[in-house]
């Protein structure tokens, strides 16, 4: 049976998102396996109330950056500022210091900006004044962007997606979920009721079992096969690399606990491949027309012809 934690946050955040449950599970897997969420699509779809739904379920330090063009690294980071009294320069931390960060339309701000992040990202720690400074866990960063097509979007480079476990695909809601949408507005009024259902420390205890979760050898190997499938494949001109596979065990792993196991099956990595590893590869379509959705009917097709484990 899965964690109680669990069907706690799970209904908590379904309680003012009205989406897909899939995304709410995606999102408490990438929370769990000690990753970062990308959440991608459309403006309007719900990618922010989701993001502040999971910060408000945990009784945790939360801060949101809303990313514009005009954002400089400090305001991420933090700046030093010189103190008269002590004739030193004090750091002042920026909103990176916090639990969840959710940084919100990443893909809006410059590169050199968007690359303030990949330390904190990649290391949990920030940089300053020759000062290494840790951050506290849990630790995760949900940026939400818009399809790079759109105007006034920067894209995102590789090294900077790679630092995120997970890319979501919240989509449309259903007639049904769209009616209570307009019904109780749950982005301006049940949000800022909602109440932590969990403190920051079952969290942490429960991203420390993770790696616990059994791998059988068989299971390993169904992800090589699949990493490899992806660096011969003729549309690829970029497969999975060895992160992206750490990357898809990790998630894998979550998985199963949120599913109340202590082993991974070969569902928890099926499931998981396009959401984890469809960012992290490049198609030669992408390179010539920009058809970014390519990378997840490749990875469809590859999953079709690769034998799934007994």
């Amino acid at each position: 049976m899965p964690d109680p934690l669990f069907d706690r946050l799970r209904a908590n955040i379904s309680s003012v998102f009205f989406g897909q449950i899939k995304g709410v599970d995606q999102l408490l897997i990438g929370l769990l396996a000690r990753g970062h969420v990308l959440i991608e699509d459309v403006p309007g779809v719900g990618k922010t109330v989701l993001a502040r739904a999971l910060a408000r379920s945990i009784d945790c330090k939360f801060s949101r950056v809303q990313l514009t063009p005009d954002l400089l690294p400090s305001d991420v980071l933090g700046v030093s500022v010189y103190n008269n009294d002590t004739h030193t320069f004090d750091f002042k931390p920026g909103p990176i210091f916090a639990n969840i960060v959710l940084a919100d339309e990443i893909n809006r701000t410059t590169p050199r900006t968007q690359s303030a992040l990949l330390e904190a990202m990649a290391e949990e720690t920030v940089s300053m004044d020759n000062q290494t400074y840790p951050l506290k866990r849990p630790f995760m960063v949900v940026a939400t962007q818009n399809p790079f097509e759109f105007e006034g979007t920067y894209y995102l480079p590789e090294n900077q997606l790679d630092r995120f476990i997970l890319r979501i695909n919240v989509g449309y809601p259903d007639r049904a979920s769209e009616h209570r949408i307009l019904s109780l507005q749950p982005g301006r009024t049940r949000l800022e009721d909602l109440k932590p259902v969990a403190s920051a420390a079952e969290i942490v205890t429960l991203q420390d079992h993770v790696p616990k979760v059994k791998l059988d050898a068989a299971i390993l190997d169904y992800v090589i096969d699949i990493a490899e499938a992806t660096r011969h494949n003729e549309q690829l001109h970029l497969g999975i690399s060895p992160r992206g596979s750490l990357a898809l065990t990790a998630a894998a792993q979550a998985s199963a606990i949120l599913n109340g196991r202590d082993y991974v099956i070969p569902d928890d990595v099926k499931q998981l491949v396009i959401p984890v590893c469809a960012h992290r590869v490049i198609s030669k379509s992408y390179l010539h027309n920009g058809d970014a959705d390519t990378t997840s009917r490749v990875l469809r097709t590859v999953l079709d012809q690769i034998p799934t484990p007994r």
